[in-house]
């Protein structure tokens, strides 16, 4: 595992945004980060499990977080506008975004693969996490501090046979951490960096590896340290970087 241990208050008085926060990866860093005590952003599709996070922060003492209800596949374009005001209106700045959300596809040869289903992935994969950086990028410039993390994959680093759409989009999202990143150095106290999460006990795993067990595999909580790291002062200064979780 990625080794760093957060001291206990290492995230207070942050505001930060996790897309994709009502399961797997993205509800622990959101859990993590509120017990560090950031106020937490909780994004996505599904408002029930984004309310199972939320009342998980509340009971735990943390910071109030808020729910965000908000389909990445759907999204128009004046609709991320109307949450960039909304958020400047309610929270003023954000300290912190973490790209979690992202589907993984049908795993077959690029010759059998749809053009409707390729189309899809890089759109919630990419364009999604292009437009809600774009939009919410003078929120993270009011920061003192600001940190955008992109999540990546293995095979977003080299490419693998059969990931598809999944894999091309990760490559992207590499793209888009470092053109970000190089734009942003000296200019804006924003620091743009990418984590590979690793092999995860999470949905998305268990789709893209069916007869995998599940407990070879660590946690989403396991693999929290990398997060917190990028997400805290102590980054400070690292940014167009590709991390590992493990």
């Amino acid at each position: 595992m990625f080794d760093y241990t957060a001291r206990p208050d290492l995230l207070a008085g942050r505001v930060i945004l996790v897309t994709g926060a009502g399961r797997g990866i993205g509800a622990a860093a959101a859990k993590t980060f509120a017990a560090h005590g950031a106020t937490v952003l909780l994004l996505g599709k599904t408002e029930a499990n984004l309310t199972e996070v939320y009342d998980q922060i509340e009971a735990a003492g943390h910071p109030q977080p808020a729910v965000i209800p908000f389909n990445l596949e759907t999204a128009l374009p004046h609709q991320y506008d109307e949450l960039a005001a909304m958020l400047e209106n309610e929270f003023g700045r954000i300290d912190g975004l973490l790209h979690n959300a992202s589907i993984i596809g049908p795993r077959t040869p690029l010759e059998q693969l749809s053009g409707e289903h390729f189309m899809r992935v890089m759109h919630i994969n990419v364009n999604a996490m292009f437009m809600l950086t774009s939009t919410l990028l003078p929120l993270l410039k009011l920061s003192q501090d600001g940190s955008v993390v992109f999540t990546s994959s293995s095979v977003g680093r080299k490419g693998r046979a059969y990931w598809g759409a999944y894999g091309v989009s990760k490559f992207a999202t590499e793209g888009l951490m470092q053109t970000l990143a190089d734009e942003l150095d000296g200019v804006a106290p924003v620091r743009a960096n990418s984590i590979n999460p690793g092999a995860t006990r999470t949905s998305m795993r268990a789709q893209a590896y069916p007869a995998e067990a599940p407990e070879t595999n660590p946690l989403p909580e396991a693999i929290m340290p990398v997060y917190l790291y990028l997400m805290g002062p102590d980054s400070t200064g690292i940014n167009g970087q590709a991390f590992n979780a493990q």
